[in-house]
């Protein structure tokens, strides 16, 4: 699917400013709206909105179809009458430039549980009726997400709580099993239920703003799911697993240039052929639920879809994995038949076959162009602009997955350095936004910049680096950062490099009503 020309800023929600160590859907998300707003930007790009398990990552998640609590607004649940005044009267000195997770779970968590037991004994007709409401409709997935978690809590002693080590009865899905922990578990079971209400009132609220100013959110879903999630213990059946639950097979890459052992990444692989016989059903309603919490969705890793590397379980590295033959066509073809032409980005970044490139250009799915790529060996990489082979494709400064432009070019080697000189005729001196203007004045049909690169920050503003764990996910922006002046300088690129669209609806979708009163 074609895009119009446009242009947006990448930023997850954890990053916006919050007294209460991370950011969340409170006045500053509206705020970062205002701000895209006044730049003339059309595009919110974030990332997986999940709870996040494994080292925090939005990549790692327990869920394929919640939300993640810690985003919710303890400022707005006091304003909506589901917290009292009283219960924010004192915040911890969270640091305001990075989330330091686990304080921050420990004190959101409890005052979220805080929250359900003030809603339980206060809350108003019409909260309830919309709570019950949000539980019947969304059934189909959140019964088992809030059991999953409940059962997590209880067995965290046990090994993490990790899915597989719970007693068998529960842990394969027994009846007796099934029915006696949810009538033991059943306060723990609601709070997750509520927790996710909450969710799902903030983040479409929020949605609501952008969209009613002509900004779409650009979501992120990653092909695969996590091993620890009540999507694999909840579909046993759709993963290649043991008997035991264990995974037979794990997703991830070969070696490459980048790592000599590859990256052993640790998710279940698909029985592609299982899911196929309903229709691919699970993947319909995964899709359904991303287009209910975004407008244009980027789908990672899109090569596992004409074929994916495939690692034994009990393998320590990626190095002795082979090529699978993914369900290709069919899938989206089938996908197309129940939902419509959908508007997807394909992250087809690494090594990418023709077969791949054949798969994304069939259904018109724009690819990607990292520009920090384009100057890091070959002098005619495909990612310089004058070779894109198409408008059809998103052109990035970086990702989230890069080092800020800035942090980037300061540690190139000189000759890369003097090539994005040479090529931008500029001298280096503003190197972040020289590249903004690349990528703004590009015949790309559509151009993100992280706001990291906004910001002109170094190094130490880096989202993540794949594969390695622990001190990332995790940065920040303080309030006042985030200037006038700089939406000024975007909004001229925008308007000088005809990247304003025209003013129309955004494209219908499936809604979750969620009671705010």
């Amino acid at each position: 699917m074609r895009f119009e020309r446009s242009s947006g800023v990448l930023l997850h929600p954890t990053s916006l400013p919050s007294r209460y160590g991370v950011g969340d859907l409170g006045d500053a998300a509206y705020q970062f709206v205002d701000f895209l707003l006044a730049g003339r930007q059309s595009l919110w790009q974030i990332l997986p909105l999940g709870p996040t398990g494994y080292a925090d990552s939005p990549y790692q998640c327990f869920s394929a179809f919640a939300g993640n609590p810690l985003l919710i607004s303890l400022d707005h649940l006091v304003r909506d009458g589901y917290l009292p005044p009283t219960a924010v009267a004192y915040v911890p000195p969270f640091p305001s430039e990075i989330v330091d997770y686990g304080p921050v779970i420990a004190y959101k968590q409890g005052l979220l549980t805080l929250a359900h037991q003030h809603f339980r004994a206060h809350g108003t007709a019409v909260q309830q009726a919309s709570f019950a409401q949000f539980c019947q409709e969304q059934a189909f997935w959140l019964d088992d997400f809030a059991l999953f978690m409940a059962l997590k809590t209880h067995y965290a002693d046990q090994d993490g709580g990790v899915w597989n080590t719970w007693p068998a009865d529960i842990a394969q899905r027994e009846t007796v099993a099934m029915t006696h922990w949810r009538k033991q578990l059943a306060d723990e079971i609601e709070k997750h239920k509520f927790w996710q209400f909450l969710f799902f009132q903030q983040w479409l609220a929020l949605k609501a703003y952008a969209n009613a100013r002509h900004i779409k959110i650009v979501g992120d879903i990653p092909i695969f799911v996590a091993y620890d999630s009540a999507d694999v213990w909840a579909n046993p059946d759709l993963f290649f697993l043991h008997e035991d639950g264990s995974p037979q097979f794990i997703a991830g890459v070969p070696p490459d240039y980048f790592s000599a052992t590859g990256q052993r990444w640790g998710n279940p692989l698909y029985r592609w052929a299982r899911m196929a016989e309903d229709g691919y059903a699970w993947w319909v309603k995964r899709l359904q639920m991303t287009f209910i919490q975004a407008d244009i969705v980027r789908i990672d890793h899109f090569r596992g879809f004409d074929a994916y590397w495939e690692i034994p379980a009990e393998e320590p590295t990626a190095i002795k994995g082979r090529w699978v033959k993914g369900p290709g066509m069919a899938f989206f073809q089938k996908i197309r038949a129940q939902l419509g032409d959908l508007p997807i980005i394909a992250e087809d970044l690494g090594v990418i076959t023709p077969a791949v490139r054949e798969l994304r250009d069939h259904f018109q799915f724009p690819g990607m162009k990292i520009l920090q790529f384009a100057f890091g060996g070959e002098r005619n990489s495909d990612f310089l602009p004058h070779n894109f082979e198409t408008p059809n494709c998103v052109v990035y400064t970086g990702t989230h997955d890069n080092d800020t432009t800035v942090g980037w070019y300061n540690s190139a080697d000189e000759w890369e350095r003097d090539h994005v000189r040479r090529y931008l005729a500029v001298d280096g001196r503003n190197i972040a936004w020289d590249m903004i203007r690349l990528a703004w004045m590009s015949v790309a049909d559509t151009a993100v910049a992280p706001l990291q690169d906004l910001m002109q920050l170094g190094t130490a503003a880096r989202m993540n680096f794949p594969g390695k764990t622990g001190g990332y996910w995790s940065w920040r922006y303080r309030p006042e950062m985030l200037h006038p002046g700089m939406a000024a300088r975007l909004r001229e690129l925008t308007e000088l490099y005809g990247r304003v669209p025209a003013a129309r609806p955004v494209r219908a979708t499936v809604t979750i009503e969620v009671a705010n009163d």
